[in-house]
């Protein structure tokens, strides 16, 4: 398994030489500047690969092995294989990827927000902090911010009680943060920020589109660009949805193993696979992440280890250490490393360490949230410890 780092690029604040020093050799990386649904050129593509690749001789080298992400436009999610202009700015970015060697494309297909946060220095016991879900904070924007139209149908008394009570408490300040933490895209996102207006607009776009219309939509994309991904050698990684259920009444179908099997059954090219996420998938007490990993392994190119902490009835929940927890860390890693002993050198898997806490410097500095230098250098040298161990034969 080869150690990955997300980089997001020189304006970051994390250095290529921290990589290095972290003990990473791949880079997972995007062209985040450019507007979704724009066609990446492959010139662009390969301006940031020598960014990253032509290494001055006295510095260890690093290869750019995946990226993360190429967003699916909102109209791919909304009308599926109509959207033709869009899918095929899609598959052209794609091959310009694969022009300059690489094999590895991360993606989603979460309707309107990507991955959801309400707090993003949720403070722990160590003084550290974390990126958090709260349940009662998301029903407050959801019920008194946003104002979504028949969202109390969505929350039962109590909670509908308890996020009147959050919303209550919120200062004006505490309110737009909220609201920026949820609607104005996070680092990484792959939808774009919005204000609450835009928000219900966009929201409303969505009407009548269930569960089954919006796997329908996902298979279509995925039927579209299969071929071309086959001829490039490209692997696809759908990421799973973040946190693995529905929001704002939108459906979700990148959950569970029954959602990913219904995808690989309807779309058999060997080109699409999953970025196997521990950390979103985690979130649920269903889903049995080493028995996944098993079942998917030879569907997984990619990996985002990181751990996530259930609380209170399991819709809260925090970003918890590495091999912390509510995630079986070393049985899901046994599992990887089985899988990646069948591989020949040029399909191993890569991972990445994710979602690390601010903790010691970073703490007084400006970081993207959840991409810290120093909680993901931490998390990697855990992972790296595990997979040492299993892979010792003393």
């Amino acid at each position: 398994m080869r150690e990955a780092w997300r980089w997001f690029g020189p304006d970051a604040g994390v250095p290529l030489d921290a990589v290095r020093q972290a003990g990473a050799t791949d880079i997972v990386s995007a062209l985040h500047e450019v507007p979704i649904g724009r066609a990446w050129t492959k010139a662009e593509v390969a301006t940031r690969k020598a960014m990253i690749e032509d290494t001055p001789s006295d510095r260890s080298p690093l290869v750019w092995s995946v990226v993360e992400s190429i967003p699916v436009p909102d109209a791919v999610k909304r009308h599926g294989g109509e959207a033709k202009a869009e899918i095929e700015a899609w598959i052209a970015s794609m091959e310009a990827v694969a022009a300059s060697g690489i094999h590895i494309i991360c993606f989603n297909f979460m309707p309107l927000v990507d991955w959801t946060r309400t707090d993003l220095d949720y403070e722990l016991p160590s003084g550290a902090t974390a990126m958090r879900f709260d349940q009662d904070r998301f029903a407050a924007f959801d019920l008194h911010i946003l104002q979504r139209r028949g969202a109390e149908a969505d929350y039962s008394n109590e909670d509908r009680e308890r996020a009147k009570a959050a919303f209550e408490a919120m200062s004006e300040e505490e309110a737009a943060t909220l609201v920026a933490n949820i609607a104005s895209a996070l680092p990484g996102s792959t939808t774009e920020p919005l204000t609450v207006p835009q928000f219900r607009d966009r929201l409303a776009r969505y009407a009548g589109i269930d569960a089954a219309r919006l796997r329908h939509h996902l298979t279509e994309f995925l039927a579209a660009i299969a071929p071309a991904a086959e001829s490039s050698g490209v692997r696809l990684a759908l990421h799973p949805d973040d946190p693995p259920r529905s929001l704002f009444g939108l459906p979700r179908v990148a959950s569970t193993a029954a959602d990913y099997n219904a995808l690989f059954e309807a779309v058999p090219s060997p080109a699409v696979g999953m970025c196997f996420c521990t950390g979103s998938l985690g979130v649920r007490a269903d889903n049995d992440l080493p028995a996944m990993a098993k079942h998917f392994a030879s569907r997984i190119p990619f990996a985002h280890l990181r751990a996530t902490k259930r609380e209170g009835d399991g819709r809260t929940f925090h970003e918890a250490a590495h091999l912390d927890g509510d995630v079986d860390m070393v049985a899901v890693l046994r599992e990887l490393l089985a899988e990646d002993g069948k591989r020949e050198p040029h399909d191993t898997i890569v991972f990445r360490s994710d979602h690390g806490h601010r903790m010691l410097d970073d703490l007084t500095k400006t970081v993207n949230p959840g991409y810290p230098a120093i909680g993901r250098l931490r998390g990697l040298a855990e992972l790296r410890g595990v997979i040492h161990a299993l892979q010792s034969k003393g």
